[in-house]
C-alpha cells in the first residue's frame, strides 16, 4: 500500500534528521505535532544534497548531484518517488505549495560547491547564502503559515534573515573544515589564516543584526510554529555567544560546541519564556 511506503519514507526523514543535527532536532520537536513531519522531511532533502557536495569525496560528487537533481525533478513532477527522501519532500512540497524558484536556488548554492572554492565579493556570498539557507528558512515559513500567502510575505524578510544568521554561525565554527578539508571560504576578503580580532568582531556583527530581524519575525510566528524557531534561535545565539568568546587562533584549529547539558538548559529557559510570553 502506498500509505506504508509513505510512512516509511517520514521515517527515513525523519531518521536523517535526528542522525545529522541532533540541536535541529531537538528544536523540531518543540513544533507542533501537525506540522513536524514536513520540517523533518524539508531537512532531509537539503541534508542529502548537502552531504553529496560535502562528503562523498571518494565518488563522483557532480554525477551523482546530477542524478539526484534528476530524481528530485520527476519527484516532483510525478509526487512519488522511490528515493524515500525525495518522496517525503515531494508530499511537503506539493502539501504547502513550495514555490518551485526557492528549490531550485537551493540546488544552485549546493551546485556551486562542487566547484567554488572562495566568495571573494559580497554580492558572490549573499548569493550562495541566499540559496542555500535564506530559501531553507523559506521553505519552512510555508509549512510554518501553512500556505497563508499574505502572513508569508509578513515574515519572509525575517526569516531569511534567520536562516542567514544559522548559516554564518555554521561557516564561523566550522572554518577549520571548510578550509581543510573542503579549501573553501565563505567570508569575503577575509584571510582566514590571518583572522584577527576585528575581522571576527565584523562577521559577529552581521550575524547579530541578522538575529535581530530574525527575531522579531519569531514572535508573530503561528503558535504551531513559535516555541520550536524560539528554540532554534537560542541554540544558534548561545553558539555565536560562545564563539564571540573565543580566541581567533582557537577557532581555527578547534571545532566549538555547545554542550548537551547547555541545550538542555536552554530548552529549559525557552520553554519558560514562551509559556510567560516574554518572546
Amino acid at each position: 500500500m502506498k500509505t506504508i511506503f509513505d510512512r516509511v519514507s517520514y521515517d527515513c526523514s525523519k531518521i536523517v534528521t535526528e542522525t545529522y543535527s541532533t540541536s535541529f532536532a531537538l528544536a523540531t520537536k518543540m513544533l507542533s505535532t501537525s506540522i513536524r513531519k514536513d520540517i523533518y522531511n524539508i531537512y532531509g532533502f537539503v541534508r542529502f544534497a548537502d552531504e553529496i557536495v560535502d562528503t562523498f569525496h571518494d565518488y563522483d560528487k557532480k554525477e551523482l548531484f546530477e542524478g539526484f537533481e534528476a530524481d528530485l525533478q520527476c519527484a516532483i513532477q510525478n509526487k512519488i518517488s522511490l528515493n524515500p527522501i525525495l518522496n517525503s519532500f515531494q508530499h511537503t512540497y506539493h502539501k504547502y505549495d513550495i514555490p518551485q524558484h526557492l528549490v531550485t536556488a537551493f540546488m544552485k548554492s549546493m551546485r556551486m560547491d562542487l566547484t567554488k572554492k572562495e566568495y571573494s565579493t559580497y554580492e558572490e556570498y549573499k548569493e550562495y547564502i541566499y540559496g542555500s539557507a535564506d530559501v531553507v528558512g523559506l521553505m519552512c515559513l510555508c509549512v510554518f503559515v501553512n500556505g497563508d500567502k499574505e502572513k508569508y510575505e509578513e515574515l519572509k524578510e525575517s526569516a531569511m534573515a534567520l536562516g542567514s544568521a544559522f548559516q554564518k554561525v555554521n561557516f564561523l565554527r566550522d572554518l577549520r573544515a571548510d578550509f581543510e578539508d573542503l579549501d573553501r571560504s565563505y567570508f569575503p576578503n577575509i584571510n582566514l589564516m590571518e583572522l584577527d580580532e576585528a575581522a571576527k568582531k565584523r562577521i559577529v556583527d552581521e550575524i547579530q543584526a541578522d538575529f535581530e530581524l530574525g527575531y522579531s519575525g519569531i514572535v508573530k510566528l503561528p503558535e504551531q510554529a513559535k516555541f520550536g524557531v524560539y528554540t532554534a534561535y537560542r541554540y544558534y545565539k548561545k553558539l555565536l555567544q560562545k564563539l564571540q568568546g573565543t580566541p581567533p587562533l582557537e577557532i581555527k584549529n578547534t571545532r566549538i560546541r555547545v554542550p548537551n547539558y547547555q541545550k538542555f538548559g536552554l530548552l529549559a529557559e525557552s520553554y519558560v519564556n514562551y509559556k510567560l510570553q516574554l518572546l
